[in-house]
């Protein structure tokens, strides 16, 4: 087993972007052919063979994985070992992974632009770029191997970091051949292993992290220690754009162990010795805000907003044939509207930050998706060029997206210039959700025509709601002005839809910052469109599976999981009185997934999960355990939201805070889950948001199954008029 290396043992630091698997692609090229100098003069006696920015093997035989990809739980450090070791033919226990520094050009994912981890890349960008750098090193140190021996590089082989020579029997352990490699020219390309000959990929692997998870090898950002280090916690105005107005320090300094209680322009911070006595300084506080022009934003007035703004024309993103003449003349015409809620990201850990700032430099301790923001924001708080702020990225105990905001790095910078020690704040689990920045809410009309065969010949969807892209990388926006991750998996959907129209409505809503949220744009649509084609469905008197086959025809890889789902549910089997099945499909992120829910209904209104089986298609697996793991994963996210996640706003204060206000599915509530792979030799699709995706309209089409309501809102809510 790997040994993972704690992160205060090396510096990163980056920064990112992510819009959605389709919402800004930006061509990026990786220096694998690129040695990584250490000196003009050429290389130092006993130097690392460093071949390119991924990879460096040293003297001593360590192999170092530099991962440009943050792990928070996804294996993505496991599943891009695997790629490494697998070109590099050398066993898995072989490879130290070890975060990247912040480097663009270095560490961009490929399919984003820019150095960050999310919607599902993180497996598709390695894919090509971590395969060839491995090759290009292995070729690399076998050709120094030959050279040493005066014999052909075409005849040698390599078994786990060993280069070997049949005929003459010769051999030499990577370690020993460094310094030839690194002095000879470098390879410019080499090729890629036949699948054939694969040892790692496809098959399942222990996580290379979890041995040192379970004995605290592993070093998160809250666990961070400095010596010298101070402990803070900070509360910011509870209602977005209001400022600071005044506050008492007294009261906070009678508490032991606090040391200051330090103040920017909307938020104040105690420090105390520990975490305890910080919380104690801060309850202490009388804290007076100006709460500024978002006091009075409430609920309901966010969804009459959205509400007016869907009666808009919209931006259309795509256009087939005349949908609303299809429609006028069908034999059966049906209208919805959908509502998906706020949601906050909640993760296990929650925002910490640690920066000391010292006269020329800074360091920064957190756990990031986007370090070259983090880097960028503490720059600016400080006032530090960019390349005098360090960023150590850690192991992150739940990101969904919430790590690729950076903005508590700026505050944490903010109050960390006023000490002359390090600085740690943690965000209490009240301030973590109150303050975090939200899943849009979205507000969805739609409309369908059948003819008198119960066939779709007319299909309009528009999406209102805000754009988290606009804000977060404004170039990734369509020159129409098209929101691409508003729109994703609405615009191309699995089925074979001939006429339709699908437009977004941009509303950004008072009083909050939205965000992107595990399974980001697909996870909203794919509820809205499998939800609709299951009423399409019942209004056409046809089976769901069997509707949904049949518009599928063009569409074999989608069709296929949809089959081995039902089957291995036994779709159509007889089920007891108050429980139904619900069924869906989605291409989203690269992969294909059908899920089938069985859902009970208990006294009326209470909902209880049964079963679920998946059956996923998501190109070449790397590590089997990690399909399944984050689709296990990721439907049980989804169904937490789909049963309780909401995020409301009275006065301009959200109105939830904890985990009994923000309720999360409790492992006696988690059915049985089953995930069924089918072999594909296609390339790796993405998996970390695809179960969150299906969890909602799964679940939405059991509760209609088995209660004939068809619940439009989520969270599902039978009690609460909630159905259409």
């Amino acid at each position: 087993m790997n040994r993972i290396v704690k992160q205060d043992e090396f510096q990163l630091d980056r920064r990112a972007l992510l819009a959605g698997s389709a919402a800004l692609i930006v061509a990026a090229s990786v220096p694998l052919g690129g040695r990584i100098a250490h000196a003009a003069a050429g290389p130092a006696a006993g130097a690392d063979f460093e071949p390119n920015a991924f990879i460096r093997v040293g003297a001593d035989g360590r192999i170092a994985l530099v991962m440009r990809d943050a792990e928070m739980g996804q294996g993505i450090w496991t599943g891009a070992s695997m790629l490494m070791a697998e070109e590099l033919d050398v066993g898995l226990d072989q490879v130290t992974p070890e975060a990247a520094p912040p480097d663009d050009k270095l560490y961009a994912n490929p399919l984003i632009g820019i150095q960050a981890t999310g919607g599902s890349t993180a497996i598709r960008g390695d894919w090509e770029s971590l395969r060839k750098a491995a090759a290009i090193a292995r070729l690399a140190l076998v050709q120094a191997a030959a050279k040493q021996w005066n014999v052909n590089a075409a005849d040698c082989t390599v078994e786990r970091g060993t280069v070997k020579h049949a005929a003459s029997g010769q051999s030499a352990a990577y370690g020993s051949l460094v310094e030839l490699a690194t002095s000879a020219p470098l390879p410019q390309d080499a090729p890629l292993k036949d699948r054939k000959d694969w040892k790692l990929i496809g098959t399942p692997q222990k996580r290379v992290d979890t041995k040192h998870k379970v004995d605290g090898g592993v070093i998160y950002g809250v666990d961070v220690k400095l010596p010298g280090m101070k402990i803070g916690t900070l509360a910011r105005c509870p209602v977005l754009g209001g400022k600071l107005v005044s506050v008492d320090e007294a009261p906070a300094m009678k508490v032991p162990g606090v040391r200051a209680v330090l103040k920017i322009d909307d938020a104040v911070a105690v420090v105390g010795d520990h975490y305890w006595a910080a919380k104690q300084g801060l309850e202490a506080l009388d804290i007076k805000w100006d709460l500024g022009p978002n006091a009075g934003v409430n609920q309901a007035e966010i969804v009459r907003g959205h509400e007016e703004a869907s009666k808009g024309e919209g931006i259309v993103a795509r256009q087939e044939g005349d949908p609303e003449a299809a429609i006028k003349s069908a034999a059966t015409k049906l209208e919805a509207v959908y509502q998906l809620p706020f949601l906050a990201h909640a993760t296990l850990e929650p925002i910490n930050c640690t920066v000391h700032v010292r006269p020329d430099a800074v360091e920064v301790w957190c756990g990031t998706q986007v370090p070259t923001r983090v880097q960028a924001d503490a720059a600016k708080a400080t006032g530090q060029p960019i390349e005098k702020v360090k960023v150590h990225n850690h192991l992150i105990g739940g990101g969904f997206g919430r790590r690729l905001e950076w903005e508590y790095a700026g505050i944490t910078a903010a109050f960390a210039k006023q000490v002359d020690y390090p600085l740690k704040l943690i965000w209490s689990r009240e301030e973590d959700i109150q303050q975090d920045r939200f899943r849009p809410y979205y507000y969805d009309r739609l409309s369908a025509g059948l003819d008198s065969e119960g066939r779709v010949i007319g299909w309009t969807h528009k999406v209102t709601g805000s754009s988290v892209l606009a804000r977060w990388a404004p170039p990734g926006m369509r020159k129409n002005g098209i929101d691409p991750d508003a729109v994703e998996c609405a615009e191309e959907t699995p089925y074979d839809l001939s006429t339709l129209r699908v437009s977004w409505v941009r509303h950004e809503p008072p009083g909050v910052i939205t965000a992107w949220w595990r399974g980001v744009g697909p996870a909203h649509n794919i509820f809205v469109v499998e939800s609709f084609i299951d009423e399409l469905a019942h209004a056409a008197k046809k089976d769901p599976l069997e509707f949904r086959r049949g518009l599928l025809a063009k569409n074999p890889r989608a069709r296929a999981v949809l089959d081995l789902a039902a089957q291995k549910a036994g779709w159509g089997t007889a089920l007891p009185q108050g429980v139904g099945r619900g069924i869906m499909v989605q291409h989203a992120f690269g992969s294909f997934l059908a899920v089938v829910c069985e859902a009970e209904v208990a006294n009326g209104s209470e909902i209880r999960l049964r079963r679920l089986v998946a059956a996923m298609d998501c190109g070449q697996p790397i590590n089997p355990d990690s399909v399944r793991a984050q689709v296990e994963g990721g439907l049980v996210f989804g169904l937490t939201a789909a049963l309780y996640g909401e995020i409301t706003l009275a006065d301009g204060r959200v109105e939830q805070a904890n985990f009994d206000t923000y309720q999360m599915l409790r492992m006696n509530e988690v059915p049985p889950i089953e995930v069924h792979m089918i072999d594909s030799t296609e390339s790796p699709g993405g998996l970390g948001e695809t179960g969150t995706a299906a969890a909602f309209p799964a679940l939405a089409n059991a509760v209609f199954a088995a209660t004939g309501k068809r619940l439009r809102k989520l969270p599902l809510r039978l009690d609460e008029g909630s159905s259409g």
